[in-house]
């Protein structure tokens, strides 16, 4: 019996979530709809024109928001990151502790530094974009993976982003081999087009010969695979994920669990904020598959779940919410 249905690795970032218009790009050089890396000079003066009265900050990063799923939905899940001892660093540790997520660091062991942030734009037609200074999370290594609670879970799930730096590389390498040696499954999520567009090689050095499951949205389906269309990009993907999901947006989703394709139909929902949708999907058809639920289940629990993402302000579920979308699976 193992202790965790997942273990997630990736970046520590205190989500600062607000509304802009699109004036908001023009006025401050930012380009819309993508996550940019961004120095801390560069954040700061962007938080100087923002209110940040009016903004919601939350413990984040992408398979930090997958595991909280994992745990809302009534998973047990742990988290390998590094914050700094700091303010948010310990806003960020206090925060996945009230999440229900399992983690190795007490602020006594928090190093000087600077905690990550990602700055959340939120534009009035739902897009997302994203600048992101890493601070101390661009130094995780293998030294911040926890090998025991790998071998304890039954999946490992690696953030595509750690892939922009060589020792976050390496921890993802690190990380697939302790798994594979303790017959633990490996996920991947891409993360964001412009990790597989920058990127593609060193994805491969990460993938080898295959991962258990894969997660990607159409674009970095595309991108990844070199095919212009989302046939013959799924045919490419059965040779380097055993199972895997392609998420769609408003067309829901499809996936190989290994023999056949799944559709899985959207939920209508009314779009407000497409942060953190692509997160719950995973967190949520990652909890369904380590829960005995079956490939088509856990695609409609994550579709539920991914919908009312989108309909609110923000990446994550009330708690009570959680267990509503449950009850709608299991009626």
């Amino acid at each position: 019996m193992k202790k965790y249905d997942v273990t997630g690795i990736g970046n520590a970032l205190v989500d600062i979530e607000f509304k802009v218009k699109d004036q908001f790009f023009l006025d401050n050089k930012v380009e819309k709809g993508l996550m940019t890396l961004v120095d801390e000079e560069r954040q700061n003066s962007l938080m100087q024109v923002i209110n940040t009265e009016e903004a919601k900050k939350q413990a984040g990063g992408s398979a930090a928001n997958s595991v909280v799923a994992v745990s809302q939905f009534g998973g047990k899940s742990y988290y390998c990151f590094r914050v700094a001892n700091d303010e948010l660093g310990h806003f960020y540790l206090k925060d996945l502790n009230d999440s229900g997520v399992s983690i190795g660091l007490s602020p006594e062991k928090l190093e000087d530094g600077v905690t990550g942030k990602c700055l959340v734009m939120v534009t009035e037609d739902s897009e997302r974009t994203m600048n992101t200074f890493l601070g101390i999370t661009q130094n995780f290594s293998v030294n911040d993976l926890n090998e025991s609670a790998i071998k304890d879970s039954k999946y490992l799930f690696i953030e595509g982003y750690l892939i922009t730096s060589e020792n976050g590389k390496a921890a993802m390498k690190h990380a697939k081999k302790i798994a594979e040696e303790n017959g633990v499954k490996v996920a991947l999520t891409f993360s964001d087009p412009a990790m597989v567009k920058y990127f593609r090689e060193p994805f491969d050095e990460v993938i080898g010969a295959s991962v258990d499951l894969l997660f990607a949205n159409e674009e970095e389906a595309m991108l990844f695979t070199g095919k212009d269309n989302l046939t013959e990009a799924r045919e490419e993907l059965k040779k380097v994920a055993k199972h895997f999901v392609i998420t769609q947006g408003k067309n829901g989703a499809m996936i190989f669990d290994g023999d056949t394709f799944i559709d899985i139909e959207p939920y209508k929902t009314t779009a407000i904020d497409s942060n953190g949708a692509g997160d719950m999907f995973a967190g949520a058809f990652l909890y369904g598959i380590t829960n005995g639920h079956s490939y088509a289940s856990s695609g409609k629990l994550a579709s539920m779940a991914s919908s009312r993402i989108v309909s609110q302000f923000g990446p994550r579920l009330k708690w009570h919410e959680a267990k509503e979308i449950l009850a709608k699976l299991n009626p």
